[in-house]
């Protein structure tokens, strides 16, 4: 079922939507970018997006159909799984006695049509068009049933289990481990498992309080309450997350560390878990690390211009240091994978200690700290050097041993990539000096320091604004808003005589689709090419102002003039920008 380009444009002649020039315009655009015509037509504004599904469907003797106010039953949606429709754009949206009607909007998609008569063999399938914005409604029914159906199960089961009395130690461990096998208990736990992974979070946190027991999921770096469980269900809870990641069942006072995986034919997903006793209870937090989750590019993760061409020239050179610096959960090792990815190719020995092994890579050789088997990154680091390897990275420089070792690894001919916990570019070079590095050696193998926060993405649906002279003032507190004018100005994204009362910002519009109004995360960076007047202030042993003062000097540019650069853009919001920011 596909509509040739010469009926599409007698029907839209016919119709006088289009003239015959704006087609053969369209035509050309179309070969030339490999696009459908219609698409083409579509995005220069010539008919729009449902006029032309109507037309095709016309054309094509299919029913349209629209269902941007349709709410569909809850067994009907679940004909066809979310993964499939979201990918292929395809929902079913009515059921009769032995027909199943299913909107789409590619009438090419047969393939999907044949698995779905494969899954319901006794069914008539019947497609129909649709938009773009009709999908995206039904789309969206698929988180409020499960939202439904999780809090169900979890009241279900919730009060399904036993409470565990925990003075009686002798029969503790027995009675944890029974509960930690019970069905209700065993359910729970997945469920809330599978419902973080669906709401995109980062961590999961079970924390029990005097009366109930609170979980929350970190989705792009905030917080949010997800539900609320009765206070007997959380020694179970504990207990089955304890025997997933095979910790100690009866030790309630000391933290313990460990991790598992879940699979599906969906996701696969390595958990990190940390348990840490807290007055009301054993407070559970745990890392969720899509294993299946693809390679970021540098420009990706949000490095651009003069930023992007000092990383890839620090790349490039085949020996010395890059650092990169920021709190925890900035996105430092994603930065360091983006990187390998780079250098990853045949002609190279890449080797890591990491601490965890967050993302798997092929021909990586890569390495998990154990302090338990006397495996730390010093030790990891130590050996690692004897590997032959061209490209080390070690997760983190902790101490001032693997300070030291990383740069003698540098010193003697290979490539380092580290991490350091400082909130500046600037302040990574005193934090070595501090770990006992002796300044004219991190001087000759520093190549370049990268400082990074990540701030959440607007949605497409966004508020714009012109700053008031009271938000001036108060952002002068954080910033010199003359460099950042200049900036932008440099930049093209303002015209030359444009003032800051001029320059239209965004912020977050909730919506349907975008509760928040913020949808994925980005980098902002500051990114300190070491030159060689860097390298006599770190010989100097010069304070972090110094140097901040003197690479300013030299062009580089804070995180927050590159956070005003994608505010100005409408990537991100200022309010995202000083959220991070500002300590």
């Amino acid at each position: 079922m596909r509509v040739e380009p010469q009926q599409l444009k007698a029907f839209l002649l016919d119709a006088g939507l289009v003239k015959e020039e704006q087609f053969k315009e369209a035509l050309k655009k179309a070969e030339k970018t490999k696009q459908k015509v219609g698409d083409v037509l579509v995005s220069e504004g010539i008919v729009s997006q449902e006029e032309l599904i109507r037309l095709e469907a016309y054309i094509l003797g299919v029913p349209f159909v629209n269902l941007e106010k349709e709410v569909v039953p809850n067994e009907v949606l679940k004909v066809i799984p979310e993964p499939i429709a979201r990918k292929h754009n395809i929902v079913a949206f009515r059921k009769k006695a032995n027909s199943l009607e299913v909107a789409m909007l590619d009438p090419d998609d047969l393939r999907t049509v044949e698995f779905i008569k494969k899954k319901e063999p006794g069914l008539k399938v019947l497609p129909r068009l649709t938009t773009p914005e009709s999908i995206k409604n039904v789309l969206q029914q698929y988180q409020k049933t499960l939202e439904a159906e999780f809090g169900e199960i979890i009241r279900k089961e919730a009060g399904e289990i036993r409470s565990i009395k925990e003075e009686e130690h002798f029969e503790e461990k027995a009675e944890l481990q029974k509960a930690a096998e019970e069905l209700p208990v065993i359910k729970i736990v997945d469920t809330l498992m599978k419902h973080a992974i669906l709401q995109r979070a980062s961590d999961i946190h079970i924390e029990p309080l005097e009366k109930e027991v609170v979980v929350r999921y970190r989705i792009d770096g905030i917080l949010h309450d997800a539900m609320v469980l009765p206070k007997g269900v959380a020694p179970g809870i504990v207990a089955r997350i304890k025997v997933l990641s095979n910790l100690k069942l009866d030790e309630h006072r000391l933290p313990q560390d460990g991790r598992f995986k879940i699979e599906t034919e969906e996701y696969k997903y390595s958990v990190r878990v940390s348990v840490l006793p807290i007055f009301d209870g054993e407070k559970i937090v745990m890392r969720l690390l899509s294993e299946q989750s693809h390679a970021f590019t540098l420009e990706g993760l949000g490095l651009r211009d003069e930023s992007l061409e000092k990383v890839q020239s620090a790349i490039r050179k085949p020996v010395g240091m890059i650092l990169i610096t920021g709190p925890t959960g900035s996105g430092k090792t994603t930065t360091l994978y983006a990187m390998m990815e780079i250098l990853n190719t045949p002609g190279v020995n890449i080797a890591t200690v990491e601490d965890p092994v967050e993302y798997r890579m092929p021909r990586i050789n890569q390495t998990q700290v154990n302090p338990k088997t006397g495996l730390t990154f010093a030790s990891g680091l130590r050996s690692l050097v004897r590997q032959d390897p061209d490209i080390i990275m070690v997760g983190e420089v902790r101490d001032s041993e693997t300070a030291d070792l990383a740069i003698n690894a540098a010193l003697t001919g290979h490539m380092v990539l580290s991490t350091l916990h400082t909130t500046d570019a600037s302040g990574a070079i005193p934090r070595m000096v501090d770990m006992q590095v002796e300044p004219f050696l991190l001087s000759s193998t520093l190549n370049v320091i990268i400082a990074q926060r990540l701030v959440r993405r607007l949605c497409k649906e966004k508020e714009k604004y012109t700053l008031r002279e009271s938000d001036l003032k108060n952002l002068a507190k954080y910033c010199n808003l003359e460099r950042i004018l200049k900036i932008l100005r440099e930049e093209k994204i303002i015209k030359p005589k444009d003032k800051f009362q001029d320059i239209g910002f965004f912020r977050p519009k909730a919506s349907k689709e975008c509760p928040e109004g913020y949808l994925g995360r980005l980098g902002i960076y500051e990114v300190l090419p070491v030159t060689e007047s860097i390298k006599e202030l770190i010989v100097k042993r010069a304070t972090s102002g110094h140097i901040m003062q003197q690479a300013l000097r030299e062009g580089m540019r804070t995180m927050v003039e590159d956070g005003f650069v994608k505010a100005a853009q409408g990537i991100t919001s200022i309010e995202e920008v000083l959220r991070v920011i500002v300590e």
